[in-house]
């Protein structure tokens, strides 16, 4: 989850509702800003409830200002209400686009579509393919199916990742602040000339779409990304109670069982030397 990289660990654990609670910051559109008042761009430095106020209207959500959890008001760990409100504007932003990708690949992985090679089979290593994993069931079953080095992989990658997002140094270097010190939310720095070997491509905008767009289309793009990134949200979260309880999404009656938990994705096929499994 998101984070002041400065705060000491006891504190990284308290306020976790990052979809559910920033989402509910966002469906606001009846609260128009005051007469006058400048359109506040999404790329804009987060100053407070009044800055979502103003997101809100330009967002065009139909259902009003909703905070029902009053999470606009908050100071979480005595940072100053600015701060919270930069950490939840990073929380839906990043989940958004998480949940987008997260849509796309269970879309592509239901319907088999898969890489030609094989995932394992060097060093004497047993051969494992692509065509083996798509062929274990659907996205859940499939994660399932992948070996333990695979999945650690995987959240290795997902740990730098993250990493490299909430490095003060790393963003100075962009000329930008962290979000909850006054920076942009959902800013994701870039790895080009900071790091040991070449980096062809920047994990945000790595083809430079963005750098075409006029400062009026990419405003428009970027509050269509956090609308679209609600939606996916809804969207995985429909996937998963289908696959898990049938019946449970009608409109989603095609998606393929799953007996698993999709909420402990490390019960199945994930043994760790010196730990139980």
């Amino acid at each position: 989850a998101p984070r002041d990289p400065k705060l000491p660990p006891s504190d990284l654990h308290r306020p976790h509702m990052l979809s559910l609670s920033t989402s509910a910051l966002g469906l606001a559109h009846g609260v128009a800003p005051p007469r006058g008042s400048p359109s506040i761009s999404m790329m804009a430095k987060a100053t407070g409830k009044d800055t979502l106020i103003a997101l809100a209207e330009e967002q065009q959500i139909p259902m009003g200002f909703w905070d029902p959890l009053k999470l606009a008001d908050k100071d979480f760990w005595s940072e100053g209400n600015d701060a919270t409100v930069g950490w939840l504007r990073h929380a839906e932003i990043k989940h958004g686009r998480v949940a987008m990708a997260a849509f796309v690949g269970y879309c592509v992985q239901s319907n088999g579509i898969h890489f030609p090679w094989n995932i394992q089979g060097w060093q004497g290593t047993p051969v494992v393919s692509f065509a083996d994993i798509a062929a274990a069931g659907g996205p859940a079953d499939q994660w399932d199916a992948l070996s333990t080095p695979a999945k650690l992989q995987i959240l290795g990658v997902i740990g730098f990742l993250e990493m490299w997002s909430e490095t003060s140094v790393v963003l100075k270097a962009d000329g930008q602040e962290h979000y909850v010190r006054g920076g942009k939310p959902g800013y994701y720095p870039s790895f080009q000339g900071r790091m040991p070997h070449p980096v062809p491509l920047d994990l945000w905008d790595p083809f430079g779409f963005t750098k075409k767009m006029t400062p009026e289309r990419k405003e428009k793009a970027l509050l269509a990304e956090v609308n679209n990134g609600r939606l996916a949200m809804i969207g995985i979260m429909g996937f998963c109670a289908e696959a898990r309880v049938p019946g449970a999404v009608p409109a989603l009656s095609n998606i393929a069982h799953y007996a698993g938990d999709p909420m402990a994705p490390f019960a199945a096929n994930f043994h760790l030397p010196g730990f139980a499994s």
